[in-house]
């Protein structure tokens, strides 16, 4: 794992869950919150956390300076414009962050975490903002800036749903669901694997053997996995 992990949303649902999933794998992680304050007791012992928001690309110079990795998982809101819409965040946002990382960093590695049915504008979550279509844009970001990425799409969030095991796969034509806890073990696996790099994929829960839950060949799986050709996948 490499060292100086930096999480964009780091103390939000996933964010907290992934960093406990960096932090296990000895990685040093740092996270990047509006709420600098309200995070820090929430994150393990050891986290630095740095105030910033990504609507405002002069505050993430300085977390950013220097790290090895840096993981976009900020939470939107849903306004049709301005600072709470999924433009700000998931796109302006996304831009940001990449000119951060690539200005006070040498080619860190950018995780971008976006969802399912950003290829579908037709889905009607994209009434809320046109968040689709925006997420859509800030995977586009990431491609074309020139650093060695992974754009993850889980699945619909459901932390009710039963553990099991974890299928990935490619192409955007799936729905389904991942329990927020298994989509970060998958982000902090896929950050640890060169397999990954140029690869966008999506991530979900599906049933499997008491005695297989939890047990994932993660060579084989990210090794499958077809990299990114065309600008949208």
């Amino acid at each position: 794992m490499m060292n100086r992990v930096v999480v964009i949303g780091g103390g939000g649902r996933l964010g907290r869950l992934l960093v406990g999933a960096l932090a296990r794998r000895g990685a040093q992680v740092e996270v990047v919150s509006r709420q600098p304050a309200a995070t820090r007791h929430r994150l393990p012992r050891g986290v630095g956390v740095h105030g910033g928001d990504v609507r405002d690309a002069r505050s993430l110079t300085g977390p950013l300076a220097g790290c090895g990795a840096v993981v976009f998982a900020a939470e939107t809101g849903f306004a049709d414009d301005g600072p709470d819409s999924p433009r700000a965040t998931l796109y302006e946002g996304v831009a940001n962050t990449v000119d951060a990382a690539r200005t006070g960093s040498k080619a860190p590695r950018v995780l971008l975490v976006s969802q399912i049915c950003v290829t579908r504008p037709e889905h009607p979550t994209n009434a809320y903002g046109r968040l689709l279509d925006w997420r859509l844009a800030g995977e586009e970001v990431v491609r074309d800036s020139g650093l060695p990425y992974t754009v993850v799409r889980p699945g619909w969030f459901d932390d009710a749903a039963r553990h099991g095991g974890i299928r990935l796969d490619q192409g955007d034509a799936m729905n389904g669901f991942i329990r927020r806890e298994d989509c970060a073990e998958t982000i902090a696996e896929a950050l640890a694997s060169p397999a990954t790099v140029g690869v966008t994929f999506e991530v979900f829960n599906e049933p499997a053997p008491a005695a297989a839950a939890g047990v994932h060949d993660w060579p084989a799986m990210f090794g499958a996995l077809d990299a990114d050709l065309d600008p949208v996948r």
